[in-house]
């Protein structure tokens, strides 16, 4: 049987918390669940009704980024309750992402994406990247992946 969706994800986990009356996972889910309704009106001027889940995944990284942006400007400003406050959001949000790739497989993606470009020199890390991003792009941090494939391709 294949792996649901993320929006019926979601969805049974919006249940499940309420139902546990676990209210701060209510809230972080019901605020996925709100910017996911303003990406689906954003593509629809392009045609699409319900974006895929490739595009929901980079939606929610984007939320994690924003928020540990956030965690740092409060933990800066002496405010520790509102930086735990985002970093639960952060862990509500990161349970509905793939598993991130570790420093070794994302070493090993990176050589076989450089094989695959025939990329011999710097000036070839957007081929090398566009090859990344296309395979990986759920699962790997390509922010993490331009430095290994510029030192890759360097060295």
């Amino acid at each position: 049987m294949a792996e649901p969706d993320l929006r019926s994800r979601f969805t049974e986990a919006m249940k499940a918390s309420m139902r546990a009356g676990d209210a701060p996972r209510t809230s972080t889910i019901r605020m996925i669940m709100a910017r996911l309704k303003e990406v689906d009106i954003a593509a629809r001027p392009a045609g699409v009704d319900r974006v895929p889940d490739e595009q929901i995944a980079g939606m929610l990284r984007a939320m994690v980024k924003s928020r540990r942006e956030s965690v740092e400007l409060y933990r800066q400003g002496n405010r520790p309750e509102l930086a735990e406050k985002e970093e639960a959001e952060i862990r509500v949000i990161e349970s509905f992402l793939p598993q991130q790739m570790d420093e070794d497989a994302m070493g090993d993606a990176v050589r076989a994406a450089i094989a695959e470009a025939g990329a011999a020199s710097v000036k070839d890390m957007g081929k090398v990247m566009a090859i990344l991003r296309a395979r990986h792009a759920a699962t790997m941090d390509l922010s993490k992946a331009g430095p290994m494939v510029k030192a890759a391709l360097e060295g």
